[in-house]
């Protein structure tokens, strides 16, 4: 067997175990909440396989991270409101967050390997984070603006809906 078919058959075994990890921790993070949400402890796994994989591992766990929350009913609250908009937003932040760091890390790593890690790390929640907030925006803000009573939305969707888990989820994949 060549070089190319060992690099290839180590990329599919680390992508179905950080698979694996990602099923597991987005079901464990269904039951830590701050605010209406779950915390995506997820997120150092999609990073990890972005890093080391490149950005189809990235892609694919984000888009297992998507698939695990929307049937884990963590979604159900904006299933009930819209469910292709739900389907599309929960979808595309989970491969959106693997693909950025994947890329970030791949061209930042010519330069500095730990720099690059770092800055991928901070990436995929501020993608994952900037997705959702954005769905919100095409497809629920009639809902949001309820949610918020008459108050200032954009301020509702940081602060409720984003803002301490947003932190959270940040320092994790940090760390």
């Amino acid at each position: 067997m060549d070089t190319k078919n060992k690099i290839s058959t180590k990329a599919l075994v680390m992508a179905a175990l950080l698979t694996a990890i990602v099923v597991v921790l987005q079901y464990m993070g269904a039951f830590i909440k701050f605010g209406p949400f779950s915390i995506s402890l997820v997120l150092v796994p999609i990073v990890i396989g972005a890093a080391t994989c490149g950005p189809m591992v990235g892609a694919w766990l984000g888009f297992i991270f998507g698939f695990v929350v929307l049937i884990s009913g963590d979604a159900g609250v904006f299933l009930a409101i819209n469910p292709l908009g739900t389907i599309a937003t929960v979808l595309l932040k989970g491969i959106a967050c693997g693909l950025c760091s994947a890329f970030v890390y791949k061209w930042l790593s010519r330069f500095n390997k730990y720099i690059a890690v770092a800055v991928s790390a901070i990436v995929c929640p501020v993608v994952n984070t900037g997705v959702f907030l954005i769905g919100c925006l095409l497809f629920f803000m009639e809902a949001v603006s309820q949610w918020a009573g008459g108050g200032n939305v954009f301020n509702y969707m940081i602060v409720g809906l984003v803002g301490v888990n947003f932190l959270i989820e940040l320092v994790i994949n940090v760390v």
